[in-house]
C-alpha cells in the first residue's frame, strides 16, 4: 500500500474508534433509540440523492438494515446508555469476528481452520476476562447487550457477504434508510414521546455535532473510504487495520471521558485483539515447490516456475 493509503486506513480506524466516545457524549443529549434513528436519518439524507439507485436486490438492503441498523446499533446504544463504558464497548464489539466465522460456518458452509478455532477460543477468553472486569465495576446486563450487538453484527456480515454489493458506500447509504422508521417507532413505544420531544427541544450544537459525526464521518466517510480501500487492495492487506479500532476507542475514552483502564481490561484487550487477529486474518498459503525436469546424466535438473 502507498503511504497515503496506509494513512487513510489508519484514519478510518481512528474515526471508528473515537466514534464510541462520541456516542457516549451523544447519549447525554438523546435517548438511545432516538439517537440511533437520528444517526441513520442523517446518514441517509441527503446522501441517498447522490449515490444512485441500489445496486443489490432490496431484500438484502432491508435484511441488513434491520439486523445491522435496528438490532446491532439499537442494542449497542441501549447497552452504552445503561452503563457500558465507551472504551470497553469498542473492545467487546470486536468479538463480531468470532460470530461472523460461526455464522458463516452454519449459513455458508465455511469450515473454520484450526487457527481460526484457536482464535475463537482466545477471543472468548478475552470476553470472559472483560466480563469479570465489568462485573466488578459495572452492570453485566449492559455488557450482555453489547455482546448481543456483536452477534447481530456477525449476522449482518454474513448477509452482506451474500449480497456482495459492488459499491460499499451506495450499499451503506441505502441500508441507512431502513432503520429510521423502526427505530423511531421503538423509541416512541419504549422511551416515550415526551422524552423524545424534550431531547429535540433541548438540541444544542454539541448534540447536533454528535449526530453529524456518527452519521457523516463514521458512516458515510468511514464506510466509503473503507470500501474504496477494499476495491484497490486485497482484503488481507486492509483488514488488519480494523484491529486499531479498540486501540483508538480505549485511548479516546480515557483521554476525553476519563475512563480508567484496569489491568484486567488490558489483559482482555490483549486476548481479544489476538483472538480476532487469528480468527479474521487470512492465512498465507505456502508457495508450491518448483517442478523438476530430468535432464541427461551429469547435468543438474532444470527448475521451472510452479504452476499456479
Amino acid at each position: 500500500m502507498r503511504p497515503a493509503h496506509v494513512l487513510l486506513a489508519v484514519l478510518v480506524a481512528a474515526v471508528w474508534g473515537v466514534n464510541f466516545t462520541v456516542i457516549e457524549i451523544g447519549l447525554g443529549h438523546f435517548p438511545p433509540l432516538l439517537f440511533s434513528a437520528l444517526r441513520f436519518l442523517a446518514a441517509a439524507l441527503p446522501a441517498v440523492l447522490f449515490v444512485g439507485r441500489p445496486k443489490v436486490p432490496w431484500r438484502w438492503i432491508v435484511a441488513v438494515g434491520l439486523v445491522l441498523g435496528v438490532a446491532k446499533f439499537g442494542l449497542l446504544f441501549v447497552g452504552m446508555d445503561q452503563g457500558m463504558p465507551a472504551g470497553l464497548s469498542s473492545l467487546v464489539l470486536q468479538i463480531q469476528a468470532v460470530f461472523t466465522a460461526l455464522f458463516a460456518c452454519v449459513a455458508l458452509g465455511e469450515r473454520p481452520s484450526r487457527r481460526r478455532l484457536a482464535g475463537m477460543a482466545v477471543a472468548l477468553a478475552g470476553i470472559a476476562v472483560a466480563a469479570v472486569d465489568e462485573g466488578a465495576s459495572g452492570p453485566l446486563g449492559a455488557f450482555a447487550l453489547v455482546v448481543a450487538a456483536a452477534a447481530c453484527w456477525g449476522v449482518s456480515n454474513v448477509l452482506t457477504r451474500k449480497a456482495a454489493p459492488p459499491d460499499a458506500l451506495n450499499f451503506m447509504v441505502w441500508v441507512s434508510t431502513v432503520p429510521v422508521l423502526p427505530l423511531l417507532a421503538l423509541s416512541l413505544l419504549l422511551e416515550g414521546p415526551s422524552r423524545d420531544l424534550a431531547a429535540l427541544r433541548a438540541l444544542d450544537w454539541q448534540g447536533a455535532g454528535t449526530v453529524l459525526y456518527v452519521a457523516w464521518v463514521t458512516t458515510v466517510f468511514g464506510f466509503g473510504a473503507w470500501g474504496w480501500l477494499l476495491r484497490n487492495h486485497p482484503a488481507s492487506t486492509v483488514a488488519p487495520f480494523s484491529l486499531l479500532v479498540p486501540v483508538f476507542g480505549m485511548t479516546s475514552a480515557t483521554l476525553l471521558l476519563g475512563e480508567p483502564v484496569t489491568p484486567l481490561r488490558w489483559c482482555a484487550a490483549a486476548l481479544l485483539v489476538t483472538g480476532v487477529a487469528l480468527t479474521s486474518l487470512p492465512q498465507r498459503r505456502p508457495s508450491p515447490e518448483p517442478r523438476l525436469i530430468r535432464r541427461r546424466p551429469g547435468r543438474e535438473p532444470l527448475r521451472l516456475p510452479a504452476r499456479r
